[in-house]
């Protein structure tokens, strides 16, 4: 009898996710949107160079 029920909660679980709308602060998305501090992720994250012969690239595993 557990399974019935359990799939019924799951079920009801769904539904309130899927019809769920939270009230959306635009003014706040805006301000996040257009701020005058955003960077590229290139300026983020530092990326080390990648090596010319590397052990694992398909070049080196042809030869």
């Amino acid at each position: 009898m557990g399974r019935g029920r359990q799939k019924a909660k799951q079920t009801k679980v769904a539904r309130q996710l899927k019809y769920y709308s939270p009230e959306t602060d635009y003014s706040a998305l805006e301000r996040e949107l257009t701020s005058p501090t955003q960077t590229d992720l290139a300026d983020r994250y530092e990326v080390p160079p990648a090596d010319d012969e590397d052990e694992w690239s398909p070049q080196s595993r042809r030869n």
